[in-house]
């Protein structure tokens, strides 16, 4: 497996090593030993799978209690990924980085606690799977503006049109307004 850190040194691209041939492939998605091995020691608690159509974002959120941790892949369909440095204390902090994720490229975002997360669906659809180091906790989820010109990400619209939005994530608020992490 090969571990990148991103423009944010926390935030780390994982690719798997895949073992296919005319049948399909093998990989390893998660293994304590080798995660740990690359300094990712991490403990989840928590699964989570979910589907969306193209031209749906999700995010940004968080949880200001019980900060999770996230190892997040594709597998099905293709999502741009983003994680935002929401730690005061960091050089880094309201800074994002993004990458594709996708069943074809069968790479991995690892976003540590302290971060804000959301996806963007490039593809007809996407099944999205991540990893957890803590529980949900609904009371303490939070969620940035996706669109907040502080941040400014570069979320890659398809045809320029907006995103389909849930309404806790069209009422997120501007980082300025944030609760964020010491």
């Amino acid at each position: 497996m090969n571990i990148e850190a991103l423009a944010i040194p926390e935030v780390f691209l994982i690719t798997p090593r895949v073992f296919g041939d005319a049948r399909g492939f093998f990989m390893e998605s998660w293994n304590r030993r080798a995660f740990a091995d690359a300094g990712l020691d991490l403990d989840f608690v928590q699964d989570n799978h979910s589907r969306s159509q193209q031209g749906v974002l999700r995010g940004l959120h968080y949880q200001i209690r019980q900060p999770q941790g996230k190892l997040v892949r594709v597998v099905s369909g293709a999502v741009f990924d983003v994680a935002v440095d929401l730690r005061r204390s960091s050089p880094y902090f309201g800074q994002w980085v993004g990458a594709t994720l996708s069943a074809e490229n069968q790479q991995m975002l690892w976003v540590p606690p302290g971060f804000a997360h959301g996806f963007y669906v490039l593809s007809e659809s996407a099944d999205f799977l991540y990893k957890t180091t803590e529980f949900y906790v609904p009371e303490a989820e939070r969620c940035v503006l996706w669109n907040d010109p502080d941040i400014a990400v570069d979320w890659p619209l398809l045809a320029g049109n907006p995103p389909l939005l849930a309404g806790k994530d069209a009422a997120g608020l501007a980082l300025s307004a944030c609760e964020t992490f010491p």
